[in-house]
């Protein structure tokens, strides 16, 4: 793929996080934890809970970088605690967290994402630090 191909399957996975351009068998880690979501159902269930469960919450772009079949977003997770994360009671506080996630595509769809969250920022952000 080239690069403008790679960016508009990425924007139109970003703007709600559109399933139809994940891999069946799309792999995403979360590279501090080492949980994995294997397959695209695991995959959209785990952006559910992320962002529409433990927090109402999005990404906001910062930077999005793109070469052929691979990119890198800078972005910050931005919104409020409303569930469970982990050990993590909600709290209904504001974040802001940093994050980045790199990106591997083949014929067009994700097949790989390796996210990386400041989990310590998220912490003291709610007050459990």
């Amino acid at each position: 793929m080239n690069n403008a191909e790679t960016r508009g399957v990425l924007e139109k996975y970003f703007h709600g996080h559109d399933a139809s351009v994940l891999d069946d068998s799309a792999e995403f880690t979360v590279m501090g934890t080492g949980q994995r979501a294997r397959g695209r159902r695991e995959v959209e269930g785990l952006l559910e809970f992320f962002y529409h469960r433990a927090f109402d919450a999005k990404a906001e772009t910062k930077s999005l970088v793109v070469d052929g079949d691979h990119a890198v977003l800078e972005a910050d997770f931005v919104g409020r605690h409303i569930g469970e994360f982990g050990d993590l009671k909600p709290t209904g506080k504001s974040v802001r967290v940093p994050l980045c996630v790199t990106y591997s595509l083949r014929d067009g769809r994700i097949v790989a994402a390796h996210i990386y969250f400041e989990i310590d920022a998220l912490r003291r952000q709610i007050g459990v630090a």
